[in-house]
């Protein structure tokens, strides 16, 4: 079964095209059942991120899985087809290497790609849409990646989303030292932007969480406190800098939230970064004169420092992962051979068996046990040699392919002058 990729991301898609298509993590072994039902796919697996939604799938129809997409989210193929990729087999491969190993990642050599790419493969095998094809696919990607990691300065100096928010709040505030600082979430992303935030002693950090117990885990490591998600409304205005990455479908901090927030602070100007995908703070809010709101796909920008040391690991990088491409397909091709070389074993086990059956009736009537064994090498031996030899002798125009292929098949040294 062929394999197939495609997919949006940051490349392809801006942040309004992609937040459409983006997979809550709750929704995707749904959306991977549905998929796989509905259409000719015969194993799936999705990753969705901030950055990229893509769709990696073993199938004959590859536009099935196009078509299902935009269904998927209510919308129209001609809505979102200019922005696809569509990766057949080889491309396919290599894609999933390189974005394992950090190599199409907005911030080049990000490790965190790594772990989301393993929760979609976990998240497949649990809806029992990985099959042997996608799985092998991704404990490849997976080995490609810790190859690149360790063998090459990909991940050094890497400035990260959450390092880039701190900077531009610098640029807002003189000290970070003096500001209340509202965390809206508790995954990954926040954890990390709670680390570089709280490394510049703020005057607060709080965390607000749909569970307040989780959040309050978050706050606890960095003196701070936590709020429910709830209490948003009544409190945003009691904070300088607002950081914001949940998976909430729809925005938590809408334009009258944000204006009720700013006139309570009388105008003292409040920085915003908005790290969700889809939204967490309605655009229109960046809008407001006294809003400095940043999305993903503008911290894009300041993360360019120390680029250039990684850009040199790139060949090498690439070269890494064309070797292990090479290596999977080889494993892919030989997936096709599979259901000849059973044949082939099985027909080869029925007449060793019927051979030795008869061998061992000749046994037990008193046979010369050397005469029967002769016997049963000699007919054992034509049995097996029956099938090509007959291929031989029937082959019309290309017999001489045929006498190659045998050739190689038996390891057979040719003499050219045998037929003279």
């Amino acid at each position: 079964m062929p394999l197939f990729t495609l997919g949006i991301n940051h490349h392809t898609a801006p942040l309004s095209v992609r937040e459409q298509v983006a997979f809550h993590a709750e929704r995707v072994s749904e959306a991977l059942t549905d998929l796989t039902r509905c259409k000719p796919v015969h194993e799936a697996a999705i990753l969705s991120t901030c950055n990229r939604t893509e769709v990696y799938v073993a199938t004959d129809v590859p536009e099935a899985a196009t078509h299902w997409l935009a269904d998927y989210h209510g919308l129209a193929c001609h809505e979102i087809e200019p922005y696809l990729y569509s990766y057949p087999e080889r491309d396919a491969v290599r894609h999933a290497f390189r974005v394992a190993s950090g190599l199409d990642s907005m911030v080049l050599g990000e490790p965190q790609i790594l772990g989301q790419m393993k929760e979609a493969v976990r998240a497949a095998d649990e809806a029992g849409t990985l099959g042997t094809t996608l799985h092998k696919l991704f404990q490849h990607a997976f080995a490609a990646a810790k190859e690149v990691r360790s063998t090459t300065a990909i991940g050094a100096n890497i400035v990260s989303m959450a390092a880039a928010a701190v900077r531009l709040a610098g640029h807002i505030f003189e000290r970070i030292a003096d500001q209340r600082i509202l965390l809206i979430g508790a995954g990954e992303m926040i954890d990390l932007c709670a680390r570089h935030f709280a490394a510049q002693q703020p005057k607060q950090v709080v965390i607000a969480n749909r569970t307040v117990e989780r959040g309050r885990a978050l706050a606890d490591r960095f003196g701070g406190s936590a709020i429910r998600l709830e209490e948003l409304g009544e409190r945003l205005s009691q904070f300088d800098i607002v950081v914001s990455c949940t998976a909430s479908p729809l925005p938590i901090i809408g334009l009258g939230m944000a204006e009720r927030a700013i006139r309570l602070r009388r105008h003292r100007p409040m920085f915003m970064v908005d790290l969700a995908v889809p939204r967490d703070i309605e655009p229109e809010v960046g809008e407001m004169d006294d809003v400095f709101l940043y999305t993903i796909d503008d911290l894009a920008h300041v993360v360019e420092s120390g680029l250039e040391s990684r850009q040199a690991a790139v060949v090498d990088a690439e070269a890494i992962i064309s070797e292990r491409v090479e290596t999977f397909l080889r494993w892919l091709a030989t997936r096709g051979t599979v259901p000849v070389i059973r044949s082939l074993r099985d027909a080869a086990e029925r007449a060793r068996r019927h051979e030795m059956e008869l061998a061992l009736r000749l046994l037990a009537k008193g046979e010369d046990p050397a005469r029967v064994l002769d016997q049963f090498s000699h007919r054992l031996t034509n049995k097996f040699l029956h099938a090509p030899t007959q291929a031989l002798t029937r082959a019309g125009g290309d017999r001489d392919d045929l006498q190659s292929v045998v050739a190689r098949l038996f390891h057979l040294h040719l003499d050219p002058h045998l037929g003279d």
